[in-house]
């Protein structure tokens, strides 16, 4: 399964963006598809994720400001990031993890940057 994460940019503090990511193949609803991100200098860290037997997990830093979709018609997953933050300011990286097998995918990461 290829990933393709889109929506990045350059925002001002406040602003908001949408992360698209689209799979290449069908994608179970039971597979957990999620978004992570890296900032320069960091480890790679777990921003949203969400299946269709659990409620969305949300890293502490962004709960109320972020939101998780997905459409699993289409095989996507969004990320709606309002409120955005310098710190937010990373590479995003869209995630599957496939229900069965708990093998990952991981997609070319989408750079956000949040300017002061």
């Amino acid at each position: 399964v290829q990933l393709q994460a889109s929506g990045g940019g350059l925002v001002q503090s406040g602003g908001s963006l949408r992360l698209s990511c689209a799979g290449s193949r069908t994608i179970s609803r039971l597979d957990t598809m999620g978004w992570y991100r890296q900032a320069s200098g960091n480890q790679r860290e777990l921003v949203a994720t969400l299946s269709s037997i659990s409620t969305p997990n949300y890293a502490d830093s962004v709960k109320g400001r972020f939101t998780i979709s997905r459409d699993y018609v289409n095989d996507m997953v969004f990320l709606q990031m309002d409120s955005l933050k310098p710190e937010d300011t990373a590479v995003y990286y869209c995630r599957l993890e496939k229900w069965k097998t708990a093998r990952e995918y991981w997609g070319r990461g989408t750079l956000v940057t949040v300017s002061s």
